[in-house]
């Protein structure tokens, strides 16, 4: 049986078509197949559709489902593969919007590539925000688990020599970057935030790079490198640096001041945290104009900070729960301006935090037998050295240990405040202390790169290849801090919700069809925020 359609002439020449049910049988007289016409469904123009969706479904009770589809597999597109592409598509859009596409394809226009090394840098990139991976693991994600705008496949050494180029074009593509990114997003740039984070590495193997040193992971058995991140006070990466694994804070405030001033920036002030105070540190950031918020230790034992803590003075509400007073100490060239904040929120929590401490130290005193005289062992030498217990405790004369009351009162005076230090008296005390207070961006962006990103592990173990590695996570926390900033959500939720997005991949007997899934209004929303282009309906039709 079979649905037909004939036509019939009117006298005035106009045509009527109508639609039947028909079926054919052998006409043996004939010797031909002849058409038995079993229901007329009346004219074409008033065809009653849901009669024939009702014949349909009549028709299917007596067929399963697969035989329902195997019955119509001729007229069928086949449903053949699906893949996340909302996330890829979406960063790709931002990629171009920030000139990063463009800034690679003009760096490479005299270099003999054979290679899509501009792709592949954004497939790793992507990679990194999406589901971090390996190096060699991203050439079988971009081939089976990703749609990556105009790149089907990648092999390992492209990644390679594309991480190469990175490294090489490294100044001129950070450079290019933050400009773009300053002139698209209107970033103010007179507050550059600094400071340095470490990564380690699971291997015991030392070299020129790989070294031990201050672990801000608290893994002081394992080689690590230095990680340096400046940031605008809006919290987005404009250049990262890498060092060796031994290097200390203190020694690299010139080099990163070298390079920012190369970037001709104008008057721009470097804020700092406490590992950087020194006088030549200090000196080297007002090179050039410039100025400094940096944070000063008040139980470094200097005089300066120690006068600053004791000066009188009222203080100024700047916001709920934040005090400051501005404090100046000497005269001439020895003049320094500090500001003193004081948090309520925090101090509350640094009492309660002391109280617990000290209880705990009083139990861990006697169950060491510290408390009896003339009692030394090594659980008592390991109390007095202890980094937050030995500040609270002192030895009596006849040898015994306890808690001393003076050095708690003292330690008291410090809750919830925190010493600054400014080279810049054109900007107020509040501006200065909630300049420092943005700091926490930075500390915010180390986290994303530990976590979200996936820094580590680092499977690389040439210095080159380590710096690429970091280059690459750099440009992927330049668009996910884009991102957050401008939707004023997370990356984590922005990123669940875009990758919904899927690829279809269907396919019929004369062609196939890539069609994407429809999208929902938060898709919508992100894409219309970011001023990225929303990606067709229908991404390829062959036939």
């Amino acid at each position: 049986m079979y649905i037909r359609t004939i036509a019939r002439k009117n006298k005035d020449g106009s045509e009527v078509r109508y639609v039947q049910l028909a079926h054919n049988y052998r006409d043996k007289e004939a010797g031909q197949s002849r058409a038995n016409v079993l229901y007329n469904f009346g004219r074409e123009e008033h065809l009653d559709t849901e009669a024939l969706k009702r014949l349909i479904n009549s028709i299917n009770r007596y067929l399963g489902p697969e035989e329902a589809l195997a019955s119509q597999e001729n007229e069928l597109l086949k449903f053949v593969s699906s893949k996340p592409m909302g996330g890829a598509f979406f960063l790709d859009g931002l990629w171009q919007r920030l000139g990063i596409r463009d800034t690679i394809a003009a760096l490479l226009k005299n270099r003999n590539y054979h290679n899509p090394v501009e792709r592949a840098l954004f497939a790793m990139v992507a990679n990194r925000a999406l589901n971090p991976k390996s190096k060699l693991a991203v050439e079988n994600w971009v081939t089976e688990e990703a749609h990556i705008p105009d790149l089907t496949e990648i092999e390992i050494q492209h990644l390679y020599r594309a991480m190469d180029f990175l490294l090489e074009a490294n100044e001129q593509i950070q450079k290019d970057v933050f400009f773009g990114v300053a002139n698209v997003f209107n970033l103010e740039v007179d507050l550059i935030y600094f400071d340095t984070t470490s990564t380690y590495f699971e291997t015991e193997t030392v070299d020129d790079f790989r070294k031990h040193g201050y672990s801000k992971d608290r893994r002081p058995d394992l080689p690590q490198t230095v990680i340096g991140l400046a940031v605008t006070r809006e919290g987005i990466p404009v250049r990262c640096w890498s060092w060796p694994g031994n290097t200390a804070d203190m020694s690299i405030i010139e080099e990163v001041k070298k390079d920012l001033t190369g970037w001709n920036l104008g008057r721009v002030i470097t804020v700092c945290d406490r590992g950087f105070v020194s006088e030549d540190n200090l000196r080297v950031l007002q090179q050039a104009g410039g100025h400094y918020i940096i944070g000063e230790k008040m139980r470094s034992g200097k005089k300066d900070p120690q006068l600053a803590l004791s000066t009188a003075g009222r203080y100024q509400t700047v916001k709920e729960n934040l005090e400051v007073k501005e404090i100046i100490v000497g005269n001439g060239e020895a003049r320094k301006r500090y500001v003193l904040v004081r948090n309520h929120k925090q101090l509350l929590k640094d009492q309660q935090s002391r109280q617990e401490l000290l209880k705990k130290l009083e139990e861990e005193i006697k169950a060491a037998g510290a408390d009896k005289p003339g009692h030394h062992n090594k659980a008592t030498c390991k109390l007095i050295a202890h980094p937050s217990y030995g500040r609270y405790l002192r030895r009596l004369k006849n040898g015994a240990v306890k808690i001393d009351k003076a050095k708690v009162k003292e330690e008291e005076k410090l809750d919830g405040k925190y010493l600054i230090l400014t080279s810049d008296d054109t900007i107020s005390a509040e501006d200065v202390a909630l300049g420092y207070k943005q700091l926490v961006d930075v500390e915010t962006a180390f986290r994303t790169l530990k976590s979200t990103l996936e820094l580590r592990p680092v499977y690389h173990s040439v210095e080159e290849r380590i710096r690429a590695h970091v280059l690459l996570c750099w440009l992927a926390l330049l668009l996910v801090r884009v991102t957050e900033y401008e939707t004023g959500e997370s990356w984590l939720k922005v990123r669940q919700e875009l990758e919904k997005m899927h690829l279809g991949h269907f396919e019929h007997k004369k062609g196939f069809v890539c069609q994407r899934t429809e999208l929902t209004n938060r898709q919508i929303s992100y894409f219309k925020t970011l001023k990225i282009k929303e990606p067709p309906r229908f991404l390829e039709i062959a036939t």
